[in-house]
């Protein structure tokens, strides 16, 4: 249409007759597209995305549908493509469970294996909206008919569960329902860890009486070394599983039953429930001031799509008693996450350097139990398995025998609602567990 074609070099002449630049390159590679990006923050110009060709002619977008540039294009990495033999191996035709089916990981868990073929989903959840919303998304993907049975209800809910297990031959269990975020846990204890052990117990139990086959639970990199009372809880709800698998593989009960037990721990997810991708959006979007809690928090992030779809492929290597560590990528400094978004949407950071900017960045300090830096690991080394991000590793137990009384002390402590006992038992059985009272103690 006689509009000349520019090289990308000449930007610097022409930047000031720019109001907007569209990124219209999809086929490329992560590194070449955050090298691309690197390069365009310094024009303090708003950053877009053009939807690729396969988005537009599919119908999921129109062309002039631009975008913001997702945050996954700064802190991710080059997508490795799943195993298709092991994500739909242990997934076609068969009975899946999932509880917490409603939140960031649970309902990408629901997306991702209604399209490998299972007998049936059965999806658990609290938060009769969260229900709701997957369900209704569901049906838009469902393409083969797979039955869904939407279930609603806590996992804290015996009878529910039983009478779920009984109506549904469930072939393999999910558990990514929990309470998970810090502050809230650390102001209701006694109900995040009912909510975060007490369920785990319950659907492990069930698990084995009506012979699940595979049982994941869903942990978090907070379960290592916590030092608040959510991770402590998650740590609890892992030495769970692993009593269950030790009592499941005496000679005497193999026979009989059949559920293998295991774990997968990582860390943050991008755009999750209490992330601070969705946050630091809102108050950019506000004209600021974004709050972290400390310049020199870091942490690990992968997109939502790559953890679910790690979590089915390790389930599928699972043998019982495993532990699985996801490879969470590089490490991301909260704050540089923080200036980037900043500069992708066209403005500057205000501090003293320029005054005149747009958005300023806050320190408001750490949070009650949160850490600088999350870990992976307890005392244990991991080890490679088939897939080049999945790792395994066996850590310390507690012998079946002498965690069931604890527990039943400790449930008994929750429902007189004894907070510093409960406390107490928590801190016995997680010992690792950093708690105000031992710091003040050794002090």
């Amino acid at each position: 249409n006689g509009k000349p074609i520019y090289s990308p070099n000449l930007l610097d002449s022409k930047i000031s007759q720019i109001d907007q630049i569209f990124l219209a390159i999809s086929s490329i590679s992560f590194k070449e597209r955050r090298e691309i990006i690197d390069n365009l923050k310094k024009y303090k110009i708003p950053v877009l995305e053009i939807p690729s060709v396969n988005e537009i002619a599919s119908g999921k977008f129109k062309i002039q549908n631009v975008q913001p540039i997702a945050i996954e294009d700064l802190l991710g990495r080059d997508r490795v493509a799943p195993d298709s033999k092991l994500m739909s191996e242990e997934i076609n035709n068969s009975s899946i469970c999932i509880t917490g089916a409603g939140g960031s990981i649970g309902s990408e868990l629901c997306r991702q294996i209604v399209l490998l073929n299972p007998k049936k989903l059965i999806l658990i959840e609290n938060c009769e909206f969260n229900l709701y919303k997957i369900c209704e998304e569901l049906t838009t993907i469902n393409k083969k008919n797979i039955k869904i049975l939407p279930i609603l209800g806590s996992t804290n809910n015996r009878d529910l569960l039983v009478k779920t297990f009984e109506e549904n031959v469930i072939d393999v269990v999910f558990h990514a329902a929990a309470y998970k975020h810090v502050p809230l846990v650390e102001k209701n204890p006694l109900q995040g860890i009912r909510n975060n052990v007490n369920s785990t117990r319950n659907l492990c139990e069930i698990s084995k009486s009506f012979k699940v086959k595979k049982f994941i639970l869903i942990s978090t990199d907070k379960a290592v070394r916590p030092t608040n009372i959510m991770g402590a809880s998650k740590r609890l709800a892992e030495l769970v599983v692993q009593a269950f698998q030790i009592e499941i593989s005496k000679t005497e009960l193999r026979k009989k039953y059949r559920t293998q037990y295991s774990m997968v721990r990582f860390g943050n997810v991008l755009n999750s429930s209490g992330s601070v991708v969705p946050l630091f959006k809102k108050q950019i979007n506000k004209g600021g001031p974004i709050t972290l809690t400390h310049k020199d928090v870091i942490r690990y992030f992968m997109t939502i799509t790559e953890a679910a779809q790690l979590v089915i492929q390790a389930m599928a290597l699972s043998k019982g008693g495993d532990l699985f560590l996801l490879d969470m990528g590089n490490p991301v400094r909260i704050y540089d996450l923080a200036k980037q978004m900043v500069e992708l949407s066209g403005l500057t950071v205000r501090d003293k350097r320029n005054p005149d900017g747009d958005i300023e960045i806050v320190c408001v300090g750490l949070r009650d139990g949160e850490k600088l830096y999350e870990e992976l690991l307890i005392d244990s080394k991991s080890e490679e398995t088939k897939h080049p991000l999945i790792f395994k590793a066996y850590e310390k137990h507690i012998k079946p025998q002498d965690l069931w009384p604890q527990l039943n002390k400790l449930n008994n402590y929750i429902s007189s609602m004894k907070n510093d006992k409960a406390l107490d038992i928590l801190a016995l059985l997680v010992p690792e567990w950093v708690t105000s009272k031992k710091v003040i103690e050794k002090k």
